[in-house]
């Protein structure tokens, strides 16, 4: 059987839906060839809780650090000025994240959504770091965005990127970006599959976003890490590619995008 290591540039395992078998499904996932693994901040509560994981698994995963979109409230300057602090507290983290924009839910702190992300963009550029974005029903006001911004605009990482090769151009229009594909690839109904060629495998990523959008046959399930090998081999099939070249591939992108050599 031929050996090949995956990368999982986004997953969530630190959250309280793996409190009961954390450490199994990690050996499940390491086990399973994904070797890294990129662990991306939500908000202030769970900052403890990532850092935690990463000291038990110091050589298979890296972090994140920035404020999520749908954290944004009336204390969000607050939160924010504390998210930067742990951001360059020397910590070593490898890119910011995950920040954008979430507007599916609920629209009213729409314009403090864009100024987070605003601010964090200049962190990105600052520390040199890739921003990892969050986008949902938000693409026009993040590219408004990145039009105001006049060109400074960090290295970005569409994470859960589900749209269509119009919405692929569309980002191209301002930024070379790389594109984290998850579950989502798997649904019987998903267009994204035929956006991949458009994206090029040298700006594909592969992500789980666990615990959500875990793909075919697990749907409905809650993700883990080590299910990746399901979206790889999807994208293998839509891009008619091996499924080794898919995993090398992808991997040597997010370990140059991440700094691991």
């Amino acid at each position: 059987m031929e050996s090949f290591d995956l990368f999982d540039t986004h997953t969530h395992m630190y959250l309280e839906e793996f409190d009961s078998d954390r450490r199994e499904s990690m050996d499940r996932a390491i086990t399973g060839s994904v070797t890294w693994m990129m662990l991306p901040n939500v908000d202030l509560s769970t900052i403890g809780r990532m850092k935690e994981l990463h000291t038990s698994y110091p050589c298979n995963t890296v972090m994140a650090m920035g404020l999520h979109p749908t954290e944004i409230d009336n204390n969000w300057q607050t939160a924010l000025s504390a998210i930067r602090d742990e951001l360059y507290s020397g910590v070593g983290y490898r890119a910011v994240g995950e920040i954008g924009m979430d507007l599916y839910w609920d629209k009213t702190y729409a314009s403090e959504q864009a100024d987070a992300l605003d601010a964090q963009l200049d962190w990105a550029c600052d520390t040199g770091l890739p921003a990892i974005i969050h986008c949902r029903e938000a693409l026009t006001e993040i590219l408004d965005l990145l039009d105001s911004r006049q060109g400074r605009i960090p290295q970005l990482i569409f994470h859960s990127f589900g749209g269509n090769t119009d919405d692929v151009e569309a980002i191209r229009k301002r930024t070379d970006a790389y594109f984290g594909i998850n579950g989502i690839v798997t649904f019987k109904n998903s267009r994204l599959r035929e956006a991949l060629p458009e994206i090029g495998i040298d700006r594909l990523l592969l992500e789980t976003d666990s615990p959500y959008l875990a793909p075919v046959p697990y749907r409905g399930h809650r993700n883990e890490s080590s299910y990746i090998i399901r979206t790889a081999e999807t994208v293998a099939s839509a891009m008619n590619l091996p499924l080794k070249d898919v995993a090398d591939s992808t991997t040597a992108n997010a370990k140059r995008l991440f700094g691991i050599s």
